[in-house]
């Protein structure tokens, strides 16, 4: 349970915004399914609510909280490992987030 956090390389991520990469997918136990309200630390909007029961909508949600978490604890809580794998290939996140996940997990490698 080591906290991992890698620097987002120049010009490809948010400046100053260091990547919160977990050590092990199976501690990703999150929501995959129904309505959900996210924090507004990881979405700054008055309404959070978001359906996960739409492939979109959760997609984005995936994309917001790999972005934008700065805990282990938020991967934990709004993260599925395996959801997070099925997904990883469709996942639009800056390619400092992308290379961070992928150089601790193969499973996320193309």
């Amino acid at each position: 349970m080591t906290t991992r956090f890698a620097p987002a390389p120049t010009g490809l991520a948010r400046p100053g915004r260091t990547v919160v990469v977990i050590d092990d997918l199976g501690e990703l136990h999150g929501p995959t399914a129904g309505l959900v309200e996210l924090p507004h630390r990881l979405f700054w909007q008055r309404s959070r609510s978001v359906d996960l029961g739409n492939p979109a909508l959760l997609r984005w949600t995936y994309e917001t909280v790999l972005r934008e978490a700065a805990t282990l604890n938020e991967l934990r809580t709004w993260l599925d490992g395996p959801t997070l794998i099925t997904l990883w290939p469709s996942l639009f996140v800056p390619r400092g987030v992308r290379s961070a996940w992928e150089l601790r997990h193969s499973a996320l490698r193309s």
